[in-house]
């Protein structure tokens, strides 16, 4: 199976393995990210011997036999036979002053749980074999929480972790070279049910149709992705009915604090707060305040992250009793069909946008550099007006405004000088103005407009 993407995280990774020195590696991120295929896949492009062990949810005894099996088979030894897991460890550590070992210990949570004070010993032994061994360790895991605590002043592992990798989503631009025979306005639409999560996209079938290809994974009973999301959820939140209260009402388009309290059944502000904590550590919800009032509480709004996640509380959580009774076809076309082309798809195309200008900016493609990408809050009192824009950049020139359109027409020149005008009326005025079309443009040129249609932004 062919492997897209994550270069710059290929390349860290690749640098650590071929120091001299011993090193310690922390990659962490949620389920279903791509974390055990990027680290198979270095190990597939080193020539390091490298064992690989996937930890298991049983006791120390069990995992410690199956580690010492793929010693074995590693180093070409009959099975070695080892009373814990610490001599299996002090013993691998030493054949790493001989030679340069890989030992990757993918979902470490499970064995750290089985074994009480691993992180304790892994302390030591890295402290021991500082000087002389060739130890690369790779600790690998999903629940993020138990991850990032190793990393943490009272864990013992404080300091000795040599490169940490929160594996995020790929953006739009890396998900789509799994599907990249459809046009790219079919790309727009694939990434806005499956994201950037790697499993999910492995499994679209480029033959198929993107309706064909939601309806077989997500929406139709007993889809492969059907209850992908609240099984995800379920394995890190014990309290699943408020979770499923607060992102059904975000997936409504409620995103303040106050709304989202009014309009879920959350018994409380104290577990409402809960609740949006776990599921920003989660990183399936994101908390965004305005560029212009970072830090004012009340403009910050909460917004689901994950596109399968808003896909599914949108149009399947809440339908559910329907699909399971209904022809998938007719499901699609009554309750998902028309919200999803005319409302959903273009909203998420304004995220697409929001990364393709991050992409442009890091790779040194904008004129201005910009330190600052965001909704931009306004306030007029005269009409008695307030709202957001949706995408605007800060640079040392001033605000650039974007507008991004995913519609079947061209934009014309009056369509944008409407735009530009409505921007004008609050009072404001960016020294340019950015127009990302679905459909291109009809228009002159000017110095003052930046104009980027779809083909562009998937160059």
């Amino acid at each position: 199976m062919k492997f897209y993407g994550r270069e710059r995280q290929k390349e860290q990774i690749h640098k650590m393995i071929m120091s001299d020195d011993q090193m310690v590696a922390l990659i962490y991120g949620r389920r279903r990210i791509g974390k055990s295929e990027l680290i198979k896949q270095c190990l597939r492009e080193s020539e390091i011997r490298s064992i690989y062990y996937e930890c298991k949810q049983t006791t120390e005894k069990n995992n410690v036999d199956s580690l010492a099996e793929i010693v074995g088979e590693t180093f070409a030894y009959p099975k070695p036979a080892f009373d814990s897991m610490e001599e299996l460890l002090k013993f691998l550590f030493a054949q790493s002053r001989r030679e340069k070992i890989i030992v990757v210990l993918d979902e470490y949570p499970y064995i750290r749980e089985a074994i009480k004070g691993l992180d304790s010993i892994l302390q030591v032994l890295t402290d021991d074999n500082r000087n002389g061994s060739g130890m690369k360790l790779i600790i690998c895991g999903s629940y993020v929480d138990t991850m990032k605590g190793l990393l943490s002043r009272q864990n013992p592992l404080y300091g000795r972790v040599d490169l940490t990798i929160d594996l995020k989503p790929m953006d739009y631009y890396e998900s789509a070279l799994f599907y990249e025979k459809f046009s790219e306005e079919d790309k727009v639409r694939l990434y806005s049910v499956f994201g950037g999560i790697p499993y999910y996209n492995r499994l679209v079938d480029q033959k198929k149709t993107v309706k064909e290809n939601v309806i077989e994974l997500i929406a139709s009973p007993g889809a492969r992705l059907e209850n992908e999301v609240p099984m995800y959820l379920g394995s890190e939140i014990s309290k699943i009915t408020n979770a499923n209260e607060v992102f059904e009402t975000l997936a409504k388009g409620f995103c303040k604090y106050k709304d989202i309290y009014d309009q879920s059944h959350v018994s409380s502000g104290p577990t409402l707060v809960d609740v949006l904590d776990k599921l920003m550590r989660m990183e399936v919800v994101k908390k965004e305040a305005p560029i212009n009032d970072e830090d004012n509480r009340r403009k910050a709004g909460y917004y689901i992250s994950d596109n399968l996640s808003l896909f599914y509380y949108k149009y399947i959580f809440r339908n559910a009793s329907r699909m399971s009774v209904m022809d998938s076809e007719v499901f699609y076309r009554k309750y998902i069909e028309e919200d999803f082309e005319t409302k959903y798809v273009p909203r998420v195309f304004e995220d697409i946008c929001r990364q393709y200008l991050i992409r442009m900016n890091r790779a040194g493609k904008t004129e201005v550099p910009f330190e600052k990408i965001g909704k931009f809050y306004y306030d007029d009192p005269v009409n008695q007006k307030n709202g957001e824009f949706d995408i605007v950049t800060k640079d040392e020139r001033g605000y650039i405004f974007y507008e991004a359109k995913f519609r079947k027409e061209p934009m014309t020149e009056q369509m944008i000088d409407r735009e530009i005008e409505q921007i004008k009326e609050t009072g404001l005025a960016g020294y340019r103005y950015g127009f990302l079309s679905r459909s291109g443009f009809c228009c002159k040129e000017r110095s003052e407009l930046i104009l980027i249609d779809l083909k562009e932004i998937y160059a």
